[in-house]
């Protein structure tokens, strides 16, 4: 398979401390790859002066100190690492994956949604329902099965501490689309699974928020307390390039998954993968078989 021409990236200046990095336009998941493995090459070099890196969907943001590391060095070895990724001939990157039960259509984003319809496209029903009919799903289960069925990459964490925002793992033409709220609401449970636009997003703290709610997941994903023994001193579960599997459970299940959790004992199902861009798009569905029998063997 032909690697696809690269886009000319875009480096802009922020003050003496930040040079952020735009490699796309458009989310794609060649961009998002792009950005993964330039950040992943940059932390691996280990430069003096870079204080932080921040990868996103189609872009990057590095903080430097400008005494250590001036801004033309540090742009002149992204451009270097930018020319690497973009020539190399095997595309793969280092991750994990990781499973996230998640209870749909639960109680307290139902409640939180009737409590906010005013703000909704759709009134009349709910946000899995609403989201269900506008993408031709016949139903809220075929809607979920499709929502847990394909396996998602982190393509960034942020707007909150620790929120992850997820890009589906299939064809473009089969994406998942849902637009945000009318209206932001002033209330979303914690750890509700949101969706706005095309990204799918897990919320980590309560608070205000336009996505549309499908469910909640009982696995802690943000930790300032430091009483998740799977959350290291980063507060933060989450992190660009993972991949994620949704799996849909039941109100019992869910029930003895936060007893654990609340108790510090949950312990998430996380498997090591290398993750390979060109065999995706060979075969995106075969693909994403493959990350649920990766989970399945361990």
């Amino acid at each position: 398979m032909s690697t696809p021409m690269a886009t000319s990236a875009r480096y802009s200046h922020a003050g003496d401390e930040f040079l952020f990095v735009e490699l796309s336009e458009e989310m794609t998941l060649e961009a998002f790859f792009r950005s993964i493995s330039i950040t992943q090459r940059l932390k691996a070099l280990a430069l003096p002066g870079v204080v932080e890196i921040c990868p996103a969907n189609a872009s990057y943001q590095v903080r430097h100190d400008p005494d250590r590391l001036p801004a033309h060095a540090l742009q002149e070895t992204l451009e270097a690492l930018d020319r690497e990724v973009s020539a190399q001939r095997v595309r793969t990157i280092e991750t994990r994956v990781i499973e996230v039960p998640v209870l749909y259509n639960d109680p307290w984003t139902h409640e939180t949604l009737m409590r906010f319809r005013d703000r909704h496209q759709d009134p009349s029903g709910t946000d899995l329902e609403y989201a269900a009919r506008i993408n031709g799903y016949d139903g809220v289960e075929a809607f979920i099965e499709a929502h847990s069925g394909s396996p998602w990459f982190v393509s960034m964490v942020g707007f909150v501490a620790g929120l992850p925002f997820m890009y589906q793992m299939v064809p473009r033409e089969r994406q998942i689309q849902v637009p945000k709220y009318l209206r932001p609401r002033t209330d979303t449970p914690r750890q509700t699974v949101g969706y706005g636009g095309c990204f799918s997003c897990i919320y980590s703290v309560r608070g205000a928020g336009g996505y549309q709610m499908f469910g909640v997941t009982p696995m802690p994903i943000y930790d300032p307390a430091g009483e998740q023994p799977h959350i290291d001193d980063s507060m933060i579960f989450f992190r660009p390039g993972d991949i994620v599997k949704h799996r849909a459970i039941g109100r019992e299940e869910y029930d003895r998954l936060l007893a654990d959790a609340e108790a510090g004992r949950f312990v998430p199902r996380v498997v090591p993968f290398t993750f390979d861009l060109d065999d995706f798009d060979r075969d995106p569905d075969g693909y994403a078989n493959r990350v649920k029998e990766v989970l399945h063997d361990h």
